[in-house]
């Protein structure tokens, strides 16, 4: 099992920053949100340990924010040195597919988008959001593919 902010690094290596991708703490804390909801639905298991809550603007893993909170609104920086060997090739593939599927969308869409779904939904404000929530949730959007 990985740390968030070794799967935040991860995305935070992926955009081309040439062609005007960046990623913003909004938009990194639902790229993680949708890697660990569809880990847990292919998997049964957790891609981080961390917990996700549910926020004001959506679902959010605290440590992450709060390590990347001083961007604020602004995109982050890619980190100086990853070591991608960490991570098996389907948690890559994973990863690949979430960011490819999510990647493409504004920080504001996909808080929109999580507003609407049944996890951050459910939950009250500041409270845990439950995996057991993510993971059937996240198996209905695996079968409706």
């Amino acid at each position: 099992m990985f740390s968030a902010i070794d799967i935040a690094h991860y995305f935070l290596c992926l955009p081309d920053e040439n062609a005007g991708d960046l990623i913003s703490n909004l938009k990194l804390q639902k790229l993680l949100y949708y890697a660990q909801g569809f880990n847990l639905a292919l998997y049964s298991s957790r891609l981080f340990q961390e917990d996700i809550r549910a926020w004001e603007h959506g679902p959010v893993v605290p440590d992450a924010y709060h390590a990347f909170k001083e961007f604020g609104a602004n995109a982050i920086s890619a980190p100086e040195a990853m070591d991608f060997n960490i991570f098996e090739p389907e948690t890559v593939e994973l990863l690949d597919e979430v960011y490819a599927v999510y990647g493409q969308f504004s920080a504001w869409k996909l808080r929109n988008m999580t507003h609407g779904e049944s996890p951050w939904k459910e939950t009250p404000i500041n409270e845990i959001i439950s995996t057991q929530k993510m993971q059937e949730y996240f198996e209905t959007q695996l079968a409706s593919d």
